[in-house]
């Protein structure tokens, strides 16, 4: 472990691997100088994880709190001392050198705030029998008298110390509380006492002046303390450096100055050519004239895990200074095959203002993805971390069916223990389902994306053919992923602004290649790209995708409010709707123009195969398609309305059960009867009937909402929270403060949780 070790005459850090570095390994060998396949992502803050090693493909290593590591790196280098401050746990023979410690610190005093602890009888310590009253009615502070918290005695500093007798002040500690006035004035006047008091005084004086017998010792055992202080100062600091770039700490090589010693090492040396102390640190472990040097690999562990077990202990504070919190998970397969939750709690940040804090706690290993099995994964995570689950207020999930069933999912299990951790599904992962279930429905969409892949794999499959596209084109043809709807539209973007370039390009391939498999696909694309309905297909997706995308970027901020998020998916309805009235006929023109730039005619051609044949005259004929135009519209907008309404049907019922509260514009000419309806129902929604209580007063809220000052009709409910903490109202309007917590802690988004696994 990493400590001081105490000695008689001298203090040094103790390592578990003392090796020198210039001649000899540090231990761990064989480490990969590649990054290793952990995670970090912005805007959320995260805890270090690691593994049993550094290796490349074993661990990760995540720091994304820049607030933290000023209080990180003091808390890990701070002055260690092998000598408690409690009395109660001093040795029962102290050293020279453990007086002189003990002496310099002084008497360790609790806090003023501390509640003492009282026995059957009701008694207990009180700090006014810290000070002595003379006949006169002075008040003299007895300094030497020291409390333990390990053991809840007092005991006399002074003869703890120096005392060569047996009592309980010097020795077991005081805890006879109804004799302690008594035995304290005795003590007062025992000569041991005065003996003990002086020795203490003295040395005190000595040390202070800097007068003691082995004063140069002692300077240059603290020369030596700081010196080991400043060292690990620097080793924290290079530590958090490379775990924040999520860079591999090891090599294939341990040793100094040698090619693949890895990233850990050569940020030592680097450091050393500017950092005297750094420098003078790897001179002596060069000359080895110490065997202790805090490089080796299982001291970078340990400096990881110290960091790690810091940050994760803040956030778990934080966490309960706001008490109201949210779950977000999410699940992926890591690079060996093993199914990893993303673990990240989402709590509303009240100091120095109201702020959306999501948490990222780490990863748990899962080995059954059923929702029994990833419910008791997630309560058993936070038990360990004694984070209470009853103040959970909600839970987000991507759309499988594992997670959002209503009977065997994540969320219907976790809501029959907590009624008022409400559900809310990823806004992000729905408004790509919305538009998966548009492209699905139309024959003519799921045909324009098969070919606009196709143009991707024509060019890309060979040197020759991508060397061609880019001589016509500035923007390079893109392939996409099936679940991230983004990258479509980069693929559309470079078709849409060059249709013609892309299109002499096929032509132009079609005459250079020699294989007459590529020259008869090149002549159908440049075909079908130049027909009427390609090119109707690409306008509409291109304007579609791109209005979607804004509002899909602004859900998957980690700041996201649930009532902005509504009405984001409001606005995105109704611009399609506006689009299907406007947009559509403006896109048929913008069509046209395209095929006047390509010398083709603007008309739309029904392609039709039959399955089967017909046999019996009786038998209709295929009914004609009037307005194929028309077909291409209803087809593609009624599923996309459709899929909308459906989709994002829980959002608005849980924006609903917090009525006003997450819509402030609804209090104007509402009536004193529905505005105590509304605040009844919010009422309802956070209280829990086993429990018998409530987070909130449903009509003490809505007099309150009354009793507020006149706010613009759009106040989102962080805006409102942070009006109530800026002007200092929260006494004044307990219930609505309360409620605008919840609220805010709702989560959108589970894209904090699926960031967590990009890097």
């Amino acid at each position: 472990m990493l400590k001081f070790v105490t000695k008689e005459d001298e203090v040094v850090p103790s390592s578990t691997d003392p090796e020198g570095l210039s001649s000899c390994t540090v231990t761990d060998a064989g480490c990969s100088t590649e990054a290793s396949p952990s995670t970090s992502y912005e805007g959320t803050d995260a805890v270090v994880t690691t593994g049993d090693n550094l290796q490349s493909g074993s661990s990760s290593v995540i720091i994304e709190k820049p607030s933290l590591i000023k209080e990180v790196e003091t808390d890990v280098v701070s002055p260690v001392s092998a000598l408690q401050v409690d009395p109660s746990l001093w040795p029962s023979r102290l050293t020279d050198s453990d007086r002189l410690e003990i002496v310099q610190r002084g008497p360790f005093k609790v806090e003023s705030d501390f509640s003492f602890p009282k026995d059957k009888d009701g008694r207990g310590f009180n700090s006014l029998q810290c000070y002595r009253i003379l006949t006169n009615g002075e008040k003299v502070l007895r300094s030497w008298l020291i409390y333990s918290k390990q053991k809840n005695c007092v005991f006399c500093f002074a003869c703890k110390l120096f005392s060569t007798k047996d009592t309980n002040l010097s020795r077991e500690g005081f805890s006879d509380w109804s004799n302690l006035s008594k035995s304290l004035r005795s003590h007062d006047n025992a000569l041991d006492h005065t003996q003990s008091m002086l020795k203490w005084r003295e040395l005190e004086m000595r040390l202070k002046n800097k007068k003691t017998i082995d004063h140069q010792e002692l300077t240059l055992l603290e020369a030596e303390k700081k010196r080991w202080r400043d060292v690990l100062t620097r080793l924290v600091s290079i530590t958090i450096s490379l775990a924040s770039r999520n860079l591999a700490f090891r090599g294939s090589s341990d040793r100094l100055y040698e090619a693949n010693s890895g990233n850990f090492l050569k940020e030592v040396e680097l450091l050393a050519l500017f950092d005297p102390v750094m420098e003078n640190h790897l001179s002596r472990v060069k000359d080895k004239s110490t065997r202790t040097h805090y490089l080796g690999q299982q001291i970078q562990n340990e400096l990881i895990q110290l960091i790690s077990d810091k940050i994760l202990k803040t956030i778990v504070s934080n966490i309960h200074q706001a008490k109201y919190y949210s779950i977000i998970l999410d699940c992926t397969p890591d690079t060996s095959h093993k199914e990893q939750m993303s673990v990240i709690l989402r709590t509303v940040a009240l100091e120095p203002k109201p702020e959306v804090k999501e948490y990222f706690l780490g990863y748990v290993e899962v080995f059954e993805t059923t929702g029994l099995n990833l419910s008791n994964v997630i309560l058993d995570k936070l038990k360990e971390l004694q984070i209470p689950f009853e103040n959970c207020r909600g839970q987000a999930y991507d759309n499988g069916a594992n997670m959002k069933g209503k009977s065997q999912g994540v969320q219907a299990r976790l809501l029959t223990q907590n009624p008022r951790a409400l559900f809310v599904p990823c806004g992000a992962h729905s408004m790509n389902l919305v538009i998966a279930d548009a492209a699905k429905a139309s024959k003519d969409a799921v045909g324009y994306f098969g070919y606009v892949q196709k143009l991707f794999t024509f060019f890309s499959g060979a040197t020759q053919r991508w060397n061609i596209l880019l001589k016509h084109v500035h923007l390079t043809l893109k392939s996409w992923s099936d679940v991230r709807w983004e990258s479509r539209l980069q693929s559309i973007t470079a078709v849409r602004h060059q249709v013609k370039e892309i299109r002499n390009a096929l032509i132009e391939a079609r005459q250079a290649v020699n294989d007459p498999v590529a020259k008869v696909e090149a002549q159908a694309l440049a075909e079908e790209v130049a027909s009427f309905r390609f090119l109707i297909c690409t306008v509409v997706w291109f304007d579609i995708l791109t209005h979607i995308n804004q509002v899909n970027k602004m859900l998957q901020s980690s700041s996201m409010q649930l009532d902005v998020a509504v009405r984001l998916i409001e606005s995105a309805k109704h611009s399609l709707m506006k689009y299907r009235q406007s947009g559509f006929v403006d896109a048929q023109s913008t069509a046209k123009e395209l095929c006047e730039a390509l010398n083709i005619e603007p008309e739309l051609k029904e392609k039709r195969l039959r399955s089967t044949k017909r046999h019996f005259a009786y038998e209709a004929a295929d009914e004609p398609i009037s307005d194929a135009l028309k077909k291409l519209e209803v087809t593609f907008f009624n599923s996309v309305v459709a899929s909308l309404q459906e989709r994002f049907e829980i959002f608005t019922q849980v924006k609903d059960r917090f009525g006003v509260l997450l819509d402030f514009s609804q209090v104007q000419g509402m009536s004193k009867e529905t505005l105590q309806k509304h605040c009844t129902e919010v009422e309802k929604t956070l209280t829990a009937v086993e429990k018998g209580g409530s987070d909130i007063d449903g009509q003490e809220r809505a007099q309150e909402i009354i009793n507020l000052p006149q706010l613009p009709p759009l106040t989102t409910a962080l805006e409102m929270l942070s009006f109530l903490h800026d002007n200092h109202l929260q006494e004044l309007y307990p219930n609505l403060w309360i409620a605008l917590r919840i609220a805010v802690t709702l989560p959108v988004t589970v894209a904090s949780a699926e960031r967590s696994f990009l890097k």
